[in-house]
């Protein structure tokens, strides 16, 4: 890759958690979210288009059918006509989702914008800074954030509430009542998975399947996976979910917090503490790393949500913040080297299943981590 505009290396201090944590209709951050959120941008620069063009690279290219990138593209742009054109040779683009926007008045072209969807929704238009978010946190590396609450003798969330303030709470609380109405709508949910793929959904079965003499780990388990599932199959099929931080990693963050609050009974505001905690990791990948699947395989998706979820999970539980670190640590380690491989470019197989087993070892890491 070369000519890469967007290096999150150069980037000093972190953005808000609404930025990570955002809510919107499935099936891809990537490939879905941030396309749409171009063309409504470049739509509105262009009202009075006849027309438009746009092409697809990289990954947005090759998985743009399954994603149905295109079926956005045109949506969002229309009533105006619009062609999505798949390049899927050239290799010199800034960025694995890259998409060039066309705007024609009367046979001529009258704009242009090269756009990078670099993950969880987010976009970049090349030579533009006014997309940019605002830096919100100084600090970009966990080593310092401890520090720094060590100094102040605050949890981690804390840290969270003295540089967002009152505001990210309000916002917390819309994320977390939409994971939860996402859970709630997939366990009830029935049929196939649109795609092709004929994927029957799982998470009402799963839900419902208790036996006779089921012990409680495998009760555990079996529940923790149907909220996983549910999820991410609403998101398949394209309903509304909150990235975790992408939509095809959108399961595992609600699953495990769904289930620990059922079970033990924590109040809605432990469980927005611990989504800041869980951001704040979420947050600290984005920053030095990535989380765009198409930059660095489904370890930067699926394992930053189950580094998520461990931290939130050990917030929950009152671990020390050296043991939350532990936590997310292993988590994310042991899905390092994970490739992005879906079926026919679709967010199903092997994604929702990924899901579920990513939950698990959540909560296995936040286990292990409280060992040791």
């Amino acid at each position: 890759m070369t000519n890469n505009i967007y290096s999150k290396k150069e980037m000093n201090g972190m953005e808000s958690l609404n930025q990570l944590y955002r809510i919107g209709c499935g099936p891809s951050s990537s490939h879905t979210m941030g396309p749409e959120k171009a063309c409504v941008i470049f739509k509105e620069k262009n009202a009075d288009a006849d027309n438009f063009k746009v092409i697809l690279y990289g990954s947005l290219a090759k998985t743009g059918k399954g994603h149905c990138t295109d079926s956005v593209i045109e949506n969002t742009l229309a009533p105006i006509p619009t062609t999505v054109e798949f390049n899927f040779d050239k290799t010199d683009i800034g960025h694995p989702n890259t998409m060039e926007l066309f705007a024609y008045k009367n046979g001529e072209q009258v704009d242009f914008a090269r756009v990078f969807s670099v993950g969880g929704g987010r976009i970049e238009f090349e030579g533009s800074t006014s997309a940019k978010e605002p830096i919100v946190y100084e600090l970009s590396t966990f080593s310092d954030i401890k520090a720094y609450c060590k100094e102040k003798k605050f949890r981690l969330w804390q840290y969270v509430d003295e540089v967002e303030g009152e505001y990210i709470w309000e916002y917390l609380a819309k994320v977390w009542q939409t994971m939860k109405d996402a859970i709630e709508r997939g366990i009830e949910d029935e049929g196939i998975l649109p795609g092709g793929l004929e994927v029957q959904k799982k998470a009402k079965y799963l839900y419902n399947m208790e036996h006779i003499g089921e012990s409680a780990e495998t009760r555990e388990n079996r529940e923790v996976c149907s909220y996983a599932f549910a999820v991410s199959e609403q998101n398949a099929s394209g309903h509304t979910i909150v990235t975790a931080p992408t939509c095809g990693a959108s399961g595992v963050l609600p699953a495990v917090l769904y289930y620990m609050q059922l079970k033990h009974g924590y109040s809605d505001r432990e469980i927005l503490q611990a989504l800041a905690t869980g951001g704040l990791i979420g947050n600290l990948v984005k920053t030095n790393a990535s989380i765009s699947g198409a930059e660095c395989g489904c370890q930067a998706e699926i394992g930053t949500a189950c580094a998520m979820a461990s931290a939130a999970l050990g917030e929950l539980f009152g671990l020390k913040r050296g043991k939350i670190e532990y936590a997310a640590e292993i988590a994310i380690e042991h899905h390092l080297g994970l490739t992005c491989d879906p079926i026919c470019g679709l967010v199903q197989i092997p994604c929702i299943e990924r899901n579920a087993v990513a939950a698990m070892r959540a909560i296995n890491a936040v286990n292990l981590a409280s060992f040791l």
